[in-house]
Order: C-alpha cells, then sequence, then structure tokens
C-alpha cells in the first residue's frame, strides 16, 4: 500500500510492504520536496569494506539475522529495525557476502547509518 506523509511540512510517499516500510523517491510523491538522503560516507563504498547496507529510516535494532561472512542472497532478511513501533526487516539490494556488520542488538541508527558492509 501506498501512503502520502507531510513530515515536518515535507510530503513523502511510502510504500508498506509486509511490514516493511519503503520510502520512494521525490519524483514518486507529486509537488514534494527532495527526500533526505543518506551521506555520501555511509553509502558510498570504503576500501576495503565493501558496500554499505544504510538505515532506510531512524530506529532501533531488535534483531541482527546474519553475522560476517555469510552469503546472502538479494531480498534476505539481514536485521529487524523498530520504527514507531513497527518492525521492519531490512533486506539485502543483492547477492552477496557479509563483510562487516557494523551494528548491534539494541542500537539507535539514523537515517543513513551503515547498518553492514557487503563484499
Amino acid at each position: 500500500m501506498k501512503y502520502k506523509i507531510t513530515l515536518n511540512g515535507k510530503t513523502y510517499e511510502v510504500e508498506v510492504e509486509q511490514g516493511r516500510a519503503q520510502l520512494l523517491s521525490a519524483a514518486d510523491a507529486p509537488g514534494a520536496p527532495e527526500a533526505p538522503k543518506p551521506t555520501p560516507a555511509a553509502a558510498a563504498p570504503v576500501a576495503g569494506t565493501g558496500e554499505a547496507l544504510p538505515a532506510p529510516m531512524p530506529g532501533t535494532i531488535i534483531d541482527i539475522k546474519v553475522s560476517a561472512g555469510d552469503a546472502v542472497k538479494k531480498g534476505q532478511a539481514m536485521l529487524v529495525l523498530e520504527a514507531m513501533k513497527m518492525e521492519n526487516e531490512v533486506v539485502s539490494p543483492r547477492d552477496a557476502t557479509v563483510a562487516k556488520v557494523a551494528v548491534s542488538k539494541g542500537a539507535t541508527v539514523s537515517f543513513g547509518d551503515p547498518l553492514a558492509w557487503l563484499a
């Protein structure tokens, strides 16, 4: 289901699917200003560590389903992030190997913070 949400005067279109929420691009929300983006340091690959998996929203890590060295498939749940009393699975964007898990259970994260690194 798609919803339009206004937060601090900015309108965003959000898609909710099986307990997961996904912020769609600002182009998907007519008349909405550009949605916040992760900082380049959080989203850019870092030498020797691979590709960062950024937090899709601020929240608290309530479960970690993978460890460093695990092989993951595209769409596989890697972590569970609680935001606004909803549990949201953070999934792998591609087939990869987990290089590093950057958070621990109970950690509070902000939008764009690296949760794990994929090799």
